[in-house]
C-alpha cells in the first residue's frame, strides 16, 4: 500500500501540473494572433458549415476555458476569450470543439458510448462517496463493495473520454490545415495548446485509476 499510495502522490502532482500547463499555453498562445485573423467564433462557424452543421449554434459563455460541447441541445458555447479573439488558442479550443460536434453528426462510437453511459455515472458517481463513507464508518464490507462498483463506473466513464478528446483535437488540427484556417508555422502553437489541454484528461483519468486500485486492494486485505 505504501507504493500505492506514492503512485497517487506522484499522480496528484501530475495533475496538478497539467493543469497549469494547459492554462500556461493558453494564456502565452492568446497573446499570438493567428495570421488569417479569424476568431474563435468565425473558424468555428466556418468549420460547422464546411461540415453540413449549419443549425447548430455558437454562444458565447463566460468563463475562461469553458468551452463546451452540448450534445443534448446540440449548441457550441465558446468562452468570451475564445469566441471574440483572433488567437492561435482561440481557434484552436474553437474547432475542438466542433470536432465533437463532428463526431456527433457522425456518430463516433466512443462519443456514443460516452452520451449513454452518462445518466448512470452522473447518479454513480454521487452515490459512490457517502456509500464508501458509510462503508468505513460501518465497516461494512458490502457498502464498500458497492461504492466500488460505482466509483468503477466513473472511472471508466473518464476512460471513455480519452479517446474522444484526442480524435476531437486530432480532427480539429486536420480540417484548420485543410480549410486554411491556419498555416503550416502555425500548427505548433495549435499543437501545444491542444496537446495541453488532452494531458489534463489523461492525468485526471490516471488519479482516478489509481484510486480506484487502491480501494479495490483495501477491499480485498480487508475480506481476508
Amino acid at each position: 500500500m505504501p507504493l500505492m499510495y506514492l503512485l497517487l502522490i506522484i499522480a496528484f502532482i501530475f495533475s496538478v501540473w497539467a493543469q497549469f500547463r494547459v492554462k500556461g499555453n493558453f494564456k502565452k498562445w492568446a497573446k499570438v494572433p493567428n495570421m488569417n485573423g479569424l476568431t474563435g467564433y468565425e473558424a468555428a462557424r466556418r468549420m460547422l458549415d464546411a461540415n453540413g452543421l449549419y443549425d447548430v449554434p455558437i454562444e458565447p459563455v463566460r468563463g475562461t476555458l469553458s468551452d463546451h460541447y452540448d450534445p443534448v441541445n446540440r449548441v457550441v458555447r465558446l468562452s468570451e476569450p475564445v469566441y471574440y479573439e483572433s488567437s492561435i488558442a482561440a481557434v484552436s479550443v474553437a474547432c475542438h470543439e466542433i470536432g465533437h460536434a463532428i463526431q456527433h453528426k457522425e456518430h463516433y462510437p466512443m462519443l456514443t458510448l460516452r452520451h449513454r453511459m452518462f445518466p448512470v455515472v452522473n447518479f454513480a458517481s454521487g452515490v459512490a462517496p457517502f456509500m464508501l463513507l458509510a462503508g468505513f464508518i460501518f465497516s461494512s464490507l458490502n457498502l464498500i463493495g458497492l461504492g466500488i462498483v460505482f466509483f468503477s463506473a466513473a472511472v471508466a466513464f473518464q476512460l471513455v473520454t480519452l479517446p474522444v478528446e484526442f480524435n476531437a483535437s486530432s480532427r480539429a488540427r486536420r480540417i484548420m490545415v485543410q480549410q486554411g484556417f491556419i498555416r503550416n508555422e502555425e500548427e505548433r502553437g495549435v499543437a501545444k495548446v491542444l496537446n495541453a489541454a488532452a494531458l489534463t484528461y489523461v492525468a485526471a483519468a490516471l488519479v482516478s485509476l489509481l484510486e480506484l486500485i487502491r480501494l479495490i486492494l483495501m477491499f480485498l486485505g480487508n475480506r481476508d
